[in-house]
């Protein structure tokens, strides 16, 4: 990646589209280099797919739990257990950690039931010993795109080749 790549995708987050018109004006990048560009990042797996964002409260999911996990130490638990929680519904991110808690799980409910529903979820899994969740009383930045939380010039000398 160069720096054309990096202020075409800063551009695709900052504005919400590739579409090659929209960021050649903001770029000042040719309309054939930035598509030409957008081929190659797509082609390499830098860019996965075209992007719909979805407000979860505007659909209904208005309720966000954050849960931390504690779970049995064994080989591969990570792996067993962060695909058990995965597949729990509602469940909409998993990451294993470092430190005291095992796994942060996020989830995107309607309402107190899906709430029980998803605590049952986590205790049906053997290996987990303990949780501590957490409801959102207000989201203070939801950032959907990495690439926003940093100027292009840091990303430049961060990433540029």
């Amino acid at each position: 990646m160069d720096k054309k790549d990096i202020r075409i995708l800063s551009t695709i987050a900052k504005i919400g589209t590739a579409n090659a018109d929209e960021i050649g004006e903001e770029t000042e990048i040719p309309k054939s280099t930035v598509h030409y560009r957008l081929n190659q990042l797509r082609e390499s797996g830098i860019v996965e797919n075209d992007i719909y964002d979805i407000d979860f409260e505007n659909v209904g999911l208005s309720i966000t739990i954050i849960s931390e996990i504690w779970a049995t130490f064994e080989e591969g638990y990570h792996e067993i257990v962060g695909e058990e929680l995965a597949a729990v519904e509602g469940v909409n991110q998993v990451y294993f950690t470092m430190g005291d808690t095992d796994f942060v799980v996020i989830a995107h409910l309607t309402d107190r039931e899906m709430v029980e529903k998803l605590i049952e979820g986590y205790e049906s899994i053997d290996q987990i010993n303990r949780t501590s969740s957490k409801f959102v009383i207000s989201t203070v930045k939801n950032e959907k795109n990495t690439l926003n939380d940093y100027e292009v010039d840091a990303l430049i000398d961060a990433l540029a080749a």
